[in-house]
């Protein structure tokens, strides 16, 4: 999904293979500015010289959903 305003503020979302999830927001006009080093340490093991984006491995009972048994529809037909 991608929305933008005549003025240049811009949303997207991007739900990709696996769970991965991206939010991007865009700005007009915007100066450059430092940024502090996060608090805490990744979850994922980040490797730089990966070519593959790690997949999401942690689970949240709020956030996670269930995988379903083999055969079963939605619908529960």
């Amino acid at each position: 999904m991608y929305a933008e305003t005549k003025d240049g503020f811009a949303v997207s979302l991007i739900v990709a293979d696996k769970g991965q999830v991206h939010f991007d927001v865009n700005s007009p006009c915007v100066s450059y500015s430092e940024v502090a080093d996060s608090p805490r340490q990744a979850t994922a093991p980040l490797d730089p010289e990966a070519e593959l984006i790690p997949r999401p491995n942690i689970h949240s009972d709020f956030w996670s959903a269930e995988t379903p048994e083999v055969g079963v529809t939605a619908g529960g037909d």
